[in-house]
């Protein structure tokens, strides 16, 4: 979901005249000392990456990074440390919604057109759609968050080799990029974003299980710190797969808080529970929950060889999805929730999702 500001400083230049030809010599030679020393700076701040390599457990930060639903403000500074700058700000209101749809078998439905669905954002329809598009080519942006709790300790390799065969054959490696975060206590970020395979199988590798377990914590710094920020002019998919038993027992961090940070951060939860009791408990209705809310599903394997079944299936959801952009109605940037609700009018068909977004945040 989208919809973006852009942000251009004007400065002004000023010329400078010297007298006498010394004067000058010197005047100029300052001036090109000066210019070099600013365009190293300018260099070596746009080389910089200040993503941090490891999360830490969450306090709930306020949101500060420009939402999803905006582009990044550029700044265009004047070569003058004197003179005026005028700021020029535009809003362009665009969503971009991502959604599967099934049968009641579970299979994916892929050619259905616009004219099958029925919107309403916010309980009004959108003033225009932009576009349509069937198994939508987006590019991916995917967090793979691994439980690495003690509970998980029996199953914990067959785990590792089923996520790492899973991104290396749904990633193209031109378009789409991955990070790896293990949790038990504290996140942990063992590899950032790349589609550099072999980095992503090395930071899977390197986790081990160990220590309680703080999933909320870990869905939330997820997406506050590296979900979130990517945000810019071209539609991206957002998503998390998660393989966990759902339980948690050292968040700081609530499972509404989790959530409502995947709702900011635009991403999608596949969840895939590592619970191998006969019977669901309340970890698995937590991953319900999470999967449900965020527009995702739910993967239950009955047998901890069929992991690798569940990520197939995540795999054939995200060939299957669909895009809708669309300008929604009487949009207002004031960081309100603003409920999404999309229906076939097939009512064999069962639509996954999101349950809404939140509108960006007025301009400062």
């Amino acid at each position: 979901m989208m919809g973006w500001t852009r942000e251009h400083r004007i400065g002004r230049a000023i010329g400078v005249t010297a007298v006498g030809w010394m004067l000058t010599v010197l005047f100029v030679a300052a001036q090109s000392s000066a210019f070099a020393q600013s365009a190293a700076s300018v260099s070596g701040k746009a080389g910089t990456n200040s993503k941090p390599t490891q999360a830490q457990q969450p306090k709930l930060p306020p949101v500060t990074q420009a939402p999803p639903d905006t582009t990044p403000q550029t700044a265009v500074q004047s070569n003058s440390q004197t003179g005026p700058a005028y700021t020029i700000t535009s809003v362009v209101n665009e969503v971009n919604l991502i959604f599967t749809v099934t049968d009641k078998h579970g299979r994916f439905i892929r050619d259905l057109k616009e004219s099958d669905f029925s919107l309403l954002d916010d309980r009004m329809p959108p003033v225009d759609v932009y576009s349509f598009t069937q198994q939508t080519n987006l590019p991916l942006r995917v967090g793979l968050l691994i439980d690495s709790s003690n509970s998980i300790r029996s199953r914990f390799h067959f785990e590792q080799s089923a996520a790492i065969e899973f991104l290396l054959e749904v990633l193209r490696p031109q378009l789409d990029q991955a990070f790896v975060m293990g949790f038990d206590v504290t996140p942990d970020i063992t590899q950032g974003f790349t589609n550099n395979g072999d980095l992503l199988s090395a930071g899977i590798r390197k986790l081990a299980p160990g220590g309680g377990t703080a999933l909320y914590d870990a869905v939330y710094t997820a997406c506050h710190d590296e979900l979130l920020p990517l945000y810019g002019p071209g539609a991206i998919r957002k998503a998390i797969i998660l393989l966990s038993d759902g339980d948690d027992n050292q968040s700081h961090a609530t499972l509404d808080d989790a959530v409502k940070m995947c709702q900011r951060a635009d991403t999608i939860i596949y969840a895939i529970s590592t619970n191998n009791s006969p019977s669901r408990d309340r970890g698995d209705t937590v991953l319900s929950a999470m999967a449900q809310v965020t527009g995702g599903r739910v993967f239950y394997p009955p047998r901890i060889e069929q992991v690798s079944d569940a990520f197939q299936g995540i795999q054939d959801e995200l060939r299957s999805q669909y895009s809708l952009v669309y300008k929604p109605a009487d949009f207002k940037a004031d960081g309100a929730f603003r409920p999404i609700f999309l229906t076939s009018f097939d009512r064999k068909y069962k639509i996954h999702v999101s349950k809404g977004y939140f509108a960006p945040n007025p301009p400062k």
